[in-house]
């Protein structure tokens, strides 16, 4: 500097503001809806509110009279849909590349997102790709091996065929894990990117266990208590969880099972396990209660492409049983914060539920664990890595993922 000049140019170096973005995520599912999709769904809108973006979520509309639902700064658009077949209680999007075209020609977003496959999603790619707009999807179900739970197993490859074409016409898919990240690079799946998952920490607690619940579900402290959150549906693997339990109570006869969640093998579970407490489905508070008063978490699905329960489990406090794949995979270290046993073995999965009802000290341990696991999944680091991708993709425009 001039030690003469009266007008001294005086520099600071401000950190950079990151540029908001206008984003529309299109999605057949969000709540009220109660699900591992729409409440990853939420968790992101809400991360990606208080980074201050704007936000658009275009969604099937869940009742003929439904409004959406007040949220600060989320416009939600709500379109035509109709019930799953054989399962009403989800509704699917109907095609509306139309209105989707008007709607992002009025107010056009920097990026589209597309978090499911069906009709809306992919009229919502046909309109972003005529628009020329960034367009990202995340891979959330395994549609293509749900197939054969539903008696059309002869439709799993054309349905994995229809999953590579939607995906492989987007700039970018989001996975949950490297594992499933190589399962569909191996079907022909193209630039995948893994993001992982999140989990509310301070909702998801074990300060949150009740006695006064125990008691309603009529065990006493010392009492092992069998947990299972699921949609009750058949890719759910319910038979092996009656089986499950079964063992436990041979080691542990007052071993409870309590099951959190709704389906249409609801009816199936009761005739497999008469004695069990179905409590339907939890939500908020009560679903942190339910989660933290039990104390193994028996999982027997085969699958999920993440399984967003598990580091909920985790974080409540609980031992985890599972197979050694998608999230028990990433989070679980088998023997140390849960149990892990071989993918299908279902012989090993019965002995260690066995197991586990024997040995109290070892679940507790192993509870412990868990929640020191899960203390470092914030959601804010999977926000921030989410937010980076699409700044970059919106930076250098379609194709360039």
């Amino acid at each position: 500097m001039n030690a003469l000049d009266p007008f001294p140019l005086l520099i600071d170096d401000f950190p950079r503001t990151p540029r908001s973005l206008r984003v529309a995520l299109v999605s057949e599912t969000y709540p009220p809806e109660i699900n591992g999709v729409a409440l990853t769904m939420e968790r992101l809108v809400l991360g990606l509110q208080a980074r201050q973006h704007d936000l658009q979520v275009v969604r099937p509309r869940q009742a003929r009279s439904e409004q959406p639902a007040a949220q600060t700064g989320l416009e939600q658009v709500l379109m035509r849909s109709l019930p799953i077949p054989n399962y009403p209680q989800i509704r699917f999007g109907l095609p509306a590349k139309s209105a989707l075209l008007r709607l992002w020609s009025l107010r056009r977003p920097d990026l589209v997102h597309i978090a499911t496959e069906g009709p809306l999603g992919w009229s919502a790619l046909q309109a972003a790709r005529k628009l020329k707009l960034p367009v990202s999807t995340d891979f959330h179900t395994n549609f293509h091996a749900y197939s054969r739970h539903y008696g059309v197993g002869w439709l799993q490859k054309p349905i994995a065929a229809y999953l590579r074409k939607f995906h492989n016409s987007a700039d970018c898919t989001l996975v949950p894990t490297t594992e499933l990240q190589a399962q569909l690079q191996a079907l022909g799946f193209e630039r995948l990117l893994v993001i992982g998952r999140g989990v509310e920490t301070q909702r998801f607690h074990p300060a949150k266990r009740s006695a006064a619940l125990r008691a309603q579900w009529g065990v006493g402290e010392r009492d092992c208590v069998a947990l299972f959150v699921s949609r009750l549906a058949p890719e759910k693997n319910l038979v092996l969880l009656a089986q499950a339990h079964a063992a436990m109570q041979q080691a542990q006869p007052a071993c409870k099972l309590v099951v959190v969640g709704d389906g249409p093998a609801r009816g199936q579970l009761q005739a497999l396990a008469p004695a069990a407490l179905l409590c339907g489905m939890q939500t908020g508070e009560e679903l942190a209660t339910h989660y933290a008063s039990a104390d193994v978490f028996l999982f027997p699905s085969q699958t999920e492409t993440y399984g967003n329960v598990i580091p909920e489990a985790m974080a409540s406090g609980l031992a985890v049983l599972a197979y050694r794949y998608a999230a028990p995979a990433e989070l679980i270290d088998s023997g140390h914060n849960g149990v892990l046993v071989p993918f299908g073995d279902t012989a090993v999965f019965i002995e260690q539920a066995r197991q586990l009802a024997a040995q109290p000290e070892r679940v507790q341990a192993l509870r412990l664990a868990a929640r020191e696991r899960a203390k470092a999944l914030d959601w804010g680091q999977i926000v921030q890595q989410t937010e980076a991708l699409w700044l970059q993709m919106v930076s250098t425009g379609p194709g360039s993922a």
